[in-house]
């Protein structure tokens, strides 16, 4: 899971630098492929459930499932979040992240602070003997603190030989009973943040997931060690 989590993150990484404007998302797609080459990996979401991407590319009000396309060209101040899974050796690292396109609004970047802190305080609680709740609680609060919302309808998972494994890890607190944080668990902490109503609609293809009002949406995920300490954060690059 290191290692596959290292390759993950690698591959976000050189992707990331990719995002300027004028490139199409379908050459970042491309483009994500032959970096998972290069690394030894392969895609864990290309035809996933039938899913045509390599990775995921989600543009502005695009929450998750972007699916990239030679029709849609990057404009200065979009905000782009990338989604990123590499299947190496038989296990799978999960990481996003989400970049302004040379440069974004004030409004788009303090969605972009919200959402990135939030990751961190959801890490913070993944600690043995706590609970996947104590996680959801710490970015549930964080983000409605600062006027945004948590998408409710997709959430973050266990990840480790299968792209979705137990448990859940929801970015919110429903009241139900929670599993419990033990060492050796490795998980997907994933808070989707929309900066108006968290309210959501699948478009035609069946994957493209956006905002119902229109907002902005911003996504930011690690794959998480659970240990004896602090936790591990496998979508390290270096």
């Amino acid at each position: 899971m290191r290692a596959a989590g290292k390759v993950s993150a690698r591959v976000l990484r050189d992707v990331a630098k990719m995002v300027q404007p004028g490139v199409t998302t379908l050459e970042i797609d491309q483009y994500a492929k032959e970096r998972m080459d290069y690394y030894g990996g392969k895609s864990a979401f290309y035809n996933y459930h039938g899913f045509p991407g390599q990775i995921c590319i989600s543009v502005n009000d695009v929450i998750i499932h972007g699916i990239g396309s030679a029709f849609q060209r990057l404009v200065l101040g979009d905000i782009v979040s990338l989604d990123v899974g590499v299947s190496y050796e038989g296990y799978i690292g999960d990481n996003a992240m989400t970049v302004p396109v040379g440069g974004c609004s004030m409004d788009a970047q303090e969605l972009l602070n919200v959402t990135e802190t939030a990751l961190k305080k959801g890490i913070q609680q993944a600690k043995k003997g706590n609970r996947i709740s104590d996680i959801s609680f710490a970015v549930q609060k964080w983000v409605e603190s600062h006027g945004c919302s948590v998408v409710k309808e997709f959430v973050g998972h266990g990840v480790g030989k299968h792209l979705h494994e137990e448990p859940q890890v929801p970015n919110f607190v429903d009241g139900s009973k929670s599993p419990l944080l033990v060492p050796g668990m490795t998980i997907a902490i994933e808070p989707m943040v929309n900066a108006g109503d968290d309210a959501l609609k699948i478009l035609r293809d069946g994957w493209t997931t956006v905002t119902k009002d229109g907002s902005l949406s911003a996504h930011f995920e690690h794959t998480v060690l659970i240990t004896d300490g602090e936790p591990e954060i496998l979508t390290c690059p270096d």
